[in-house]
């Protein structure tokens, strides 16, 4: 290999475990609701605000990251995400109850800055890795953020009631903080956009296509399922089932679990089964596991419909990512950082929209949107394949 792909491998590394730290700052609101009493105080419209300042933050992130990517680099772009997120995190532990809500989510906006620039900087550095393997690379990203996911909801879980919240706030912040030094130190040699990439404008050409806004569509909208149900989980199973905080955490784990697990099995059986039954197949289990969720009123149940979303969830966002990759095969990863900030502004804008329903329909209105949410993401994938036969040229018939 020779120098430079070297210091390209090196930087793909280190980008790839970044993605374990977007995971954590991604589930980590939903992890730390029932820590912030918000079981007890009844106030959705608080932890709607809460999601909605991540997500107002993370379009800002996405906007200013390409900027100071080509001016500083991608390792100073990552220093300074990951030092924004360490200092939130912080903050947030200084602003846990008694402090009053309206500050915290003051500071949750800076979090979404910073995981908005890390998200668009890291992107940025698996470019070289994306072009020689894309499926290797996104399936690995794609399992390192679930892991992220799954470990900031068993810390929080594990440590409820043997720390208190602000040591587990400033535990956590000790992550992304080791992260903010590692990007300091490093020397990742070659770190500026190491190819020419579209323009937005160019790129965007491709998205007056109907087929194109609807794959983005199904994206921001299967992001919303997972986002809502991943935030509110264990608000849900505390306030409906009665259960300890501890409990629900440990079941939204669960969750983050079956997803991670779900996914690396999904990528061993798409050679050998059907694609378009796999994704029917997996939006009607997850439909059914919803229907089981609002209607339980045991944990049993409630784990059982759990697993049942999680796995079914699992196959459907690498569905829709190959389908994007196979129509738009030149897409550089940089530009497709804007859509999956699409999803995520769809997984965080998801649970804002339950804040503000959950404080006039009552706590059971969660469910109701990603059971919702399964069905729009089954029209859309038959508005797809409707499209794409369609728009698809006939071959020539034979002798002709």
């Amino acid at each position: 290999m020779t120098t430079e792909g070297v210091a390209h491998a090196r930087i793909a590394r280190r980008a790839i475990a970044g993605f374990f730290l977007s995971g954590i700052l991604y589930a980590f609101l939903g992890a730390m609701l029932p820590a912030w009493r918000h079981h007890l105080s009844g106030d959705y419209i608080q932890v709607g605000n809460y999601f909605l300042a991540v997500t107002v933050g993370i379009f800002l992130g996405d906007f200013v990251a390409p900027r100071l990517v080509v001016r500083k680099g991608i390792a100073f772009t990552l220093t300074l995400s990951c030092a924004v997120a360490c200092g939130a995190v912080l903050g947030l532990a200084f602003a846990s109850p008694p402090q009053p809500a309206w500050i915290r989510a003051l500071i949750l906006w800076p979090l979404g800055l910073g995981i908005g620039m890390g998200n668009a900087a890291l992107f940025h550095a698996v470019s070289s890795a994306y072009r020689l393997n894309p499926a290797a690379t996104a399936n690995l990203a794609g399992v390192t953020f679930g892991l992220g996911c799954f470990m900031v909801t068993l810390l929080v879980a594990g440590t409820f009631y043997a720390y208190t919240v602000p040591s587990i706030l400033i535990f956590i912040a000790l992550v992304p903080g080791f992260f903010a030094v590692s990007y300091a130190k490093s020397s990742m040699r070659g770190e500026k956009p190491p190819a020419p990439q579209p323009s937005w404008r160019e790129a965007l050409q491709d998205f007056r296509s109907l087929g194109a806004i609807l794959f983005t569509l199904l994206l921001f909208f299967q992001f919303g399922n997972e986002g809502a149900l991943a935030g509110w989980l264990a608000l849900f199973l505390t306030v409906r089932l009665g259960v300890s905080p501890e409990s629900a955490l440990f079941t939204l784990a669960i969750y983050w679990l079956a997803l991670l697990v779900g996914r690396v099995a999904t990528q061993a059986v798409l050679p050998h089964v059907n694609h378009g039954k796999l994704l029917f197949g997996s939006v009607l289990g997850a439909m059914f596991g919803c229907t089981i969720l609002s209607s339980t009123n045991n944990m049993f149940g409630a784990v059982t419909a759990v697993l049942l979303v999680g796995f079914s969830f699992s196959a459907i966002l690498p569905l829709v990512i190959e389908s994007i990759g196979a129509k738009f095969p030149y897409f550089h990863p940089a530009f497709f950082s804007g859509v999956f900030s699409i999803g995520l502004a769809g997984g965080l804008l998801a649970p804002a929209t339950l804040g503000y329903a959950a404080q006039s329909m009552g706590i059971r209105v969660v469910i109701g949107l990603p059971l919702l949410g399964s069905w729009l993401v089954v029209l859309l994938t038959l508005l797809i394949w409707l499209v794409s036969r369609l728009t698809t040229p006939r071959r020539p018939e034979a002798g002709t």
